[in-house]
């Protein structure tokens, strides 16, 4: 055993044994200490269950842990206080206290990571349905930020300890750099989840159009956006798209346009098309489908085989099988009116007219001397 050795034992030996009984019962009454608030907090959590309010629970519930070791951890101080402990050759008292700090460090975030898990976990269950973009989002933030706060309790902790930070740190930076360059793309994903997180351009279930991809959206997580088509295949499209290309949400429509054109032929009279053409505004204004404002009926061009007629309205609903009905029950409708005002529709059509060649002994020739 060499000399080192030999005077840290000689020191410990010289603590008395009234001081190994102090610091013993400190350590006892630190435990003990932790198991009554354990049992304290338990009992508190049974009341705080009969309340409407889920703060009290998710408090009650992260405390608990982290209060009872930082009882025992207060045994621990002041046995370690009650001890004589060398500081030569070694300096044990100061590395000890340094542990202390860096443990109560340590149990301090403990207590701030299962407060904050705690919260998100609770929010992450009522947005659930309402928002389930948010509720798909929530869980990779708790986690980013758990991992973040032990970090910075790590390098706080290793400060107290007496290691240089600025070097570790200083590695860190160069092994992310290489880590976020490896990831670019699943970064890229990541922060396009964030942008549709706080843009909102659509949510679970409406119909939007992205580019040439047209359906409805069937799930939205932290990587990709899921498309369901109207051929009922199923699209993936990588969240760093939807951040470039323009999205169009129909579900958002405050109305949907109903737009096409009637042709009636030549032959039909002026009184006639103006007849039809106040049926058919009539006929928008009595359907409680159709919005009042907006509506456009009018005689607008001449075609080469048609009198062309414009109508222009807009439903109420914005769904797809609702505005459908409502188009379906206009043009039928419209159909039955021009049939009983006797206004025929036009189709392509030609006319020749042929002009009547002369007789042939009418044809003049030049004389002949």
């Amino acid at each position: 055993m060499d000399k080192k050795e030999t005077t840290i034992l000689e020191q410990l030996q010289s603590i008395t044994t009234e001081q190994w009984l102090m610091a013993l019962a400190a350590l006892a009454a630190g435990w003990i200490l932790k198991k009554i608030a354990i049992i304290v907090i338990k009992r508190l959590m049974k009341l705080a269950e009969k309340s409407e309010s889920d703060f009290d629970d998710i408090l009650l519930h992260a405390v608990r842990k982290p209060i009872g070791w930082m009882c025992f951890l207060l045994g621990l101080w002041a046995a370690l206080t009650v001890l004589p402990l060398p500081t030569e050759p070694v300096d044990l008292d100061r590395f000890a206290f340094a542990f202390m700090k860096s443990a109560t460090i340590f149990i301090g975030f403990w207590l701030v990571v299962r407060l904050v898990s705690g919260f998100i976990k609770s929010a992450e269950d009522k947005t659930r349905e309402s928002n389930p973009q948010l509720a798909g989002v929530l869980p990779l933030g708790r986690k980013t930020l758990v991992v973040v706060m032990w970090i910075l309790a790590t390098l706080i902790a290793l400060q107290n300890l007496g290691y240089s930070v600025a070097s570790l740190l200083a590695g860190i930076g160069i092994g992310g750099a290489a880590l976020a360059f490896a990831a670019k793309d699943t970064l890229a994903n990541f922060f396009g989840s964030l942008v549709i997180f706080v843009d909102k351009p659509f949510a679970i279930g409406d119909w939007v159009k992205v580019g040439a991809i047209e359906g409805t959206v069937e799930e939205v997580s932290l990587r990709v956006t899921r498309v369901r088509t109207f051929e009922r295949s199923l699209i993936t499209i990588p969240n760093q798209d939807l951040t470039t290309k323009p999205i169009e949400n129909f579900t958002r429509m405050e109305k949907r346009r109903v737009r096409f054109e009637i042709g009636v032929t030549y032959d039909t009279p002026v009184e006639k098309i103006e007849s039809g053409i106040a049926r058919i505004r009539e006929l928008i204004a009595a359907d409680s489908e159709f919005h009042t404002e907006g509506t456009a009926v009018y005689f607008t061009k001449f075609e080469s085989s048609s009198l062309i007629i414009l109508v222009q309205c807009f439903t109420v609903s914005t769904e797809y099988a609702m505005y459908m009905q409502a188009r379906h029950r206009l043009l039928i409708a419209i159909k039955r009116e021009f049939e009983a005002l006797g206004i025929n529709f036009a189709y392509p059509t030609q006319t020749m007219i042929i002009a009547s060649a002369p007789s042939q002994g009418s044809h003049e020739f030049p004389s002949t001397n």
